[in-house]
């Protein structure tokens, strides 16, 4: 396991997020994949300057999202958006989400990008989202990964934001087939939508049950409630609190990523 998640606990983790505007084909591209790229290695660099440990990049902009599979030219879009952040990622890992829940195109980027881990929004069961009923395919996807690319870690959420489980049950019981039957290598427990929080007793009860496991926050955290969530929790994915004035859509805030970086290392 890469050393940044493997010494999960001895230091919170900070993975930034880049999150993308809308790429080719999408109903809001902008139609200048140069100002893309420009935007993502500024937001990349931010996030590096203010001590971020690992960034992901997410296709953020391509609303409505496709339910399990993105066309082509989305994965063109974000091999290059990988590697504009790389160039100035210097020893950070760099990892993938592709939106809606293209665990497949995610595995791709990762094999052709070596890119060092990917988030699986469902990876098991099954939620109902906007996009309709999603599932996990698991299987699929950790034979892919074993045959593309076996070093790249596997982050899945756990009751992912924007989506409801098709049948109720205790969050704690899905994060432990998520880990035992899905062979996942971290968790990731949001709030109900981007840039809401967990509950603590959400997450205290996953870190109960699988208290050897990396589990990070996956929305959420910022400097006000950082230290009571990371009372369960190992780290943190964010991306709208350290946007300028907190707004999703803005570039990263420089200064939001430094203040962040404190609160975490004296959580």
């Amino acid at each position: 396991m890469h050393t940044w998640l493997k010494n999960a606990g001895a230091r919170p983790i900070l993975v930034g997020v880049v999150h993308l505007p809308a790429t080719p084909g999408a109903p809001r591209f902008a139609g200048d994949m140069g100002e893309l790229l420009d935007r993502a290695r500024a937001d990349a660099a931010a996030l590096v300057g203010g001590g971020a440990d690992a960034l992901i990049v997410e296709n953020f902009g391509d609303v409505p999202f496709f339910l399990d599979r993105v066309p082509p030219e989305t994965l063109v879009a974000m091999a290059r958006a990988v590697g504009a952040v790389a160039s100035v990622a210097e020893d950070r890992p760099v990892g993938v989400n592709v939106l809606r829940n293209d665990a497949r195109g995610a595995l791709g980027l990762c094999a052709a990008t070596e890119a060092s881990f990917l988030r699986v929004n469902v990876h098991v069961g099954a939620m109902v989202t906007d996009q309709g009923l999603t599932r996990g395919r698991a299987a699929e996807t950790l034979r892919e990964r074993t045959r593309l690319c076996p070093d790249a870690l596997l982050l899945a959420d756990v009751h992912v934001k924007h989506a409801a489980p098709l049948v109720a049950r205790p969050i704690e019981e899905a994060a432990l087939e998520t880990v035992e039957r899905g062979l996942a290598d971290a968790l990731v427990v949001s709030g109900t939508r981007t840039g809401s929080p967990p509950s603590d007793g959400e997450l205290a009860r996953v870190r109960e049950r699988l208290p050897g496991t990396p589990l990070l926050v996956g929305s959420g955290l910022d400097e006000t409630n950082a230290s009571s969530l990371l009372l369960s929790a190992d780290g943190a994915i964010v991306g709208t609190s350290l946007k300028r004035g907190g707004r999703v859509e803005a570039p990263v805030d420089p200064g939001r990523v430094r203040r962040l970086r404190a609160v975490l290392d004296d959580a």
